[in-house]
């Protein structure tokens, strides 16, 4: 679980608490709490303690700049107003800035990996090629969010984790699992993925100061990548800025890449208000593995996102939340690797105004809000047919235009009210969602959530939330010689019910969550037969699970000179049931779901300041693939293709091992990782081997 770390500061102020509550103890506590707010309500997704709890922070003691103290976290999630931790009736799991320097992996896809209920599938190495889905859901199926901005995509979830940010920009990751419509709107289906990105040095004295890193590594495969990072603090505004990119050859046939990309935020703050703005670009290009099939093995694809947001947040009886982003992406898709035959361009856009606010009174703390959203794309193969007077000139291609468009706009309304009492919290809400291509009517989406205290340690919850998911573009209009879209397919519907429990004491952190997602017209990719093409479709599909995991830091149990520093272990266990008659030969994603997943991590001293961190990831998905075991020369075309055995092959279950050796100092870190170093050959995907070892060896500077 994630643990804040803290510095002192000389300065003292008052911290006003919330409620007069049990919780309210950490008003005495003499440390700088620094709240993490996971809510569609505000961009400070890694807000202060005054947005969590409409006050200042609590004072700092003095202490050797080398050392950090860590206290457990007032994380606020699942709700549209911020509630610290131990009031949320949701549990969110947070992957901490300290497991995430641990972790021997190679980009912010691999750190999900180490998150229980989070499936990734890959199509090569380095997280180039990445799905992300929770609970057995699809990639399509969950909400992205960077700093609180929703930057899902609505062209395809395949491009969702094209961030701008690093792994060495980030601060911390949080997972919702299950729907949350109610909150974070359309596309919060199976749940939602939180980014928080480091902040340059604390503002809220008006100090002024600096701080950066730069990190280097290279190693297996031709791999080299660089970022760096500078932060800078003057009076009330702070600026970070970090940019950074890197090549490989991939491990594995056509998946070499190149990427780079440059983030920039900044946050200024006075006893009134707060701002907070942001603005990104990531760029790549990479041999796409059978990305739409193997029967056509060198494909290639080149993406670019470019992001920006501009949020506030005032003070006062009545907190207003207002925010507005825009999101760009460019995709050209080759079928065929430097060739015209079956290539596709395409630009999206999403443009979001976000009004809301929320405020306390005797019953509790109200929240409200209202969005507009417009989704829209360009493309030579996705979209309604343009007039050739309307044709839209590519950028940067001569002679090749966007034939085609499509757009949406969604008009939605939240309303939510959350109960605080000594023992219970009680968090009800409802979501109204317009879609102008779904009948132009409203939706309706309650949810409810319900946690008792026992004590501090003790909390049990339950809940239950309806999400909603509109079709991408490329489920509705895609069309190629291999795949086939559905323009009449509807919205997905989800009844999300949990109930778990969470034991918590300092050092020590235990979950139990059981999970029932009962999911009406779910999408998918399939194959009637073995000589068919890829349908989209849809059919009712239901996911029933439970998961266990828990964390320990024998630090604050033991001491700092313990050998063993930290272990975590989880475990996640879903069942499927399709109700639908129709006889499948083949799903491409719903139904390739992870049965069974565990992953544990350790993390122990070596010697000094010598550390090392072993990660263990085991896996066991349902499904098979088409098999294509031979290759040929196309003699029509002179292109390579993919020769199909018509044989479905079962995936196996795997288990992979991470290590990374790291040499910590004030100012410098030395590190050594390996992935996958058992050599052990796998698949996420059919026909796509994963890389075997991979070493890397690098360092990171900091001033």
């Amino acid at each position: 679980m994630y643990k804040t770390h803290f510095k002192r500061a000389k300065e003292t102020v008052t911290w006003r608490q919330f409620a007069r509550r049990g919780y309210s103890a950490f008003a005495s506590l003499k440390r700088q709490v620094r709240i993490g707010v996971l809510s569609a309500a505000t961009l400070s997704v890694a807000a202060r303690a005054e947005a969590a709890l409409g006050a200042s922070p609590i004072p700092c003691a003095e202490q050797e700049d080398e050392h950090e103290e860590r206290l457990d976290e007032v994380t606020v999630s699942g709700t549209m107003a911020p509630l610290t931790e131990l009031q949320s009736a949701r549990i969110v799991s947070v992957l901490s800035r300290q497991e995430i320097e641990r972790a021997g992996v190679q980009s912010i896809n691999d750190l999900l990996k180490l998150a229980t209920g989070v499936d990734v599938r890959q199509r090569g190495g380095f997280g180039v090629q990445t799905d992300i889905s929770i609970d057995g859901g699809t990639f399509d199926q969950m909400t992205l969010l960077l700093n609180g901005v929703n930057i899902s995509n609505p062209h395809t979830g395949h491009l969702s984790m094209d961030l701008p940010v690093t792994v060495d920009d980030i601060e911390r990751i949080e997972v919702l699992e299950g729907a949350a419509s109610r909150v974070y709107g359309a596309t919060a289906f199976g749940g939602a993925i939180n980014v928080v990105t480091k902040k340059a040095l604390p503002n809220s004295a008006n100090k002024s100061g600096a701080e950066g890193s730069a990190t280097a590594r290279a190693g297996s495969f031709g791999t080299f990548e660089a970022s760096g990072r500078v932060g800078l603090a003057t009076g009330r505004i702070t600026n970070n800025l970090s940019g950074g990119g890197g090549r490989s050859d991939g491990g594995t046939m056509n998946s070499d890449w190149r990427k780079g990309q440059f983030f920039y935020q900044g946050n200024w703050q006075s006893d009134d208000l707060s701002l907070d703005w942001q603005a990104g670009m990531s760029r790549k290009a990479y041999g796409a593995n059978t990305f739409y099939s193997a029967a056509y093995p060198d494909q290639y694809e080149r993406n670019e996102r470019w992001m920006m947001s501009v949020g506030a947040e005032t003070n006062g009886h009545f907190h207003l939340t207002p925010s507005v982003y825009w999101n760009r992406t460019y995709d050209n898709f080759e079928l065929v690797r430097g060739e015209r035959f079956g290539e596709n361009f395409h630009q999206g856009d999403v443009y979001g105004l976000r009004l809301g606010g929320y405020f306390n009174w005797k019953l509790g703390r109200t929240a409200v809000g209202t969005e507009l959203r417009q989704e829209s794309i360009l493309s030579s193969n996705l979209g309604r047919d343009l007039e050739e007077s309307q044709y839209v000139k590519v950028r940067n291609q001569d002679g090749i235009c966007y034939t085609r468009k499509d757009d949406r706009t969604l008009v939605s309304y939240n309303i939510e009210h959350n109960i605080v009492l000594d023992h219970w919290t009680i968090s009800a809400g409802l979501l109204a969602n317009m879609a102008t291509n779904v009948n132009h009517r409203h939706r309706f989406y309650p949810g409810v959530d319900v946690a008792w205290r026992a004590n501090t340690q003790w909390r049990v919850f339950a809940s239950y939330n309806k999400g909603f998911r509109l079709p991408t573009f490329t489920e509705l209009y895609y069309k190629s010689a291999t795949h086939e879209g559905n323009k009449g397919l509807r919205p997905e519907e989800n009844h999300s019910l949990q109930l778990g429990t969470q034991y918590r004491q300092q050092g020590l952190t235990g979950t139990l969550r059981g999970f029932y997602h009962r999911g009406r017209q779910m999408i998918d990719w399939v194959m009637y037969d073995e000589t068919d093409t890829y349908h989209s479709t849809a059919f009712n599909l239901d996911n029933l699970g439970i998961q266990a995991e828990m964390k320990l830091d024998f630090t604050p149990l033991v001491g700092r000179d313990i050998w063993v520093q930290s272990l975590s272990i989880g475990y996640t266990y879903i069942h499927q049931d399709r109700h639908d008659e129709t006889a499948i030969y083949k799903s491409n994603y719903a139904l390739e779901y992870l049965r069974n997943k565990l992953v544990a991590s350790l993390n122990h001293r070596i010697w000094d300041r010598l550390s090392a961190n072993w990660s263990v990831r085991w896996q066991d998905r349902m499904g098979s693939y088409l098999l294509y075991d031979q290759t040929y020369i196309d003699s029509a075309t002179g292109y390579l293709r993919g020769l199909s055995s018509n044989r479905l092959v079962s995936y196996h279950p795997y288990a992979t091992l991470d290590v990374k050796l790291l040499w910590k100092e004030r100012h410098y870190d030395l590190f050594v990782q390996g992935t996958n170093v058992t050599n052990h050959q796998y698949y996420d995907l059919g026909n796509i081997p994963q890389p075997g070892i991979c070493v890397l060896a690098g360092g990171t500077l900091r001033f």
